[in-house]
């Protein structure tokens, strides 16, 4: 036995890590309000990107509306953005987004709105221009052929949908 350290002789050269969150795909985007931040992920690595209300927004217990952000993108074919609520917003005040995720298709070239709804029962929800109301995930999309079958193959899920896998005890009488 020696003091000396072992060396292991690898195929390659070790790789240098990726930068967390180092952009891998140009969008277009048109800012439609100068006077607006372009969207902006919080975080490195974080998968949502803030968008911001264009206008001042009351939404009243139980409202909804249409807020615009300023945004307009060009999406390269192959990908969608899907705009999701703000989790501290979501739980903190009670705002969501109607039709979560809302889509963003490739050929969409219009400003970016998101329908928003206030869930709680009792307090409006204030929003400000410049305000942080959503995220938008970019993600590829697979285009799928249709082909018309009789039958489906056999999973050990079946039809069993809604509920069919419990997740709560009901309370007992």
């Amino acid at each position: 036995m020696t003091d000396e350290l072992a060396t292991i002789e690898t195929a390659s050269e070790p790789q240098a890590p990726a930068l967390l969150g180092a952009p891998t795909l140009q969008v277009q985007l048109k800012m439609l309000d100068a006077g607006l931040e372009a969207p902006s992920y919080a975080h490195p690595g974080d998968a949502g990107a803030d968008l911001r209300a264009r206008v001042d927004v009351v939404l009243r217990p139980g409202e909804r509306k249409l807020v615009p952000t300023g945004v307009s993108i060009s999406l390269p074919d192959g990908f969608v953005a899907l705009i999701h609520p703000r989790s501290g917003l979501a739980t903190k005040h009670g705002l969501t987004i109607v039709n979560a995720p809302g889509t963003v298709d490739a050929g969409y070239r219009g400003e970016i709105s998101v329908t928003l709804l206030n869930t709680d029962s009792s307090q409006d929800i204030e929003l400000r221009r410049g305000d942080r109301i959503a995220q938008m995930v970019i993600q590829r999309v697979e285009y799928a052929q249709f082909v018309r079958v009789d039958e489906l193959d056999a999973s050990v899920r079946g039809a069993g949908g809604f509920g069919s896998t419990g997740g709560f005890t009901p309370p007992t009488a």
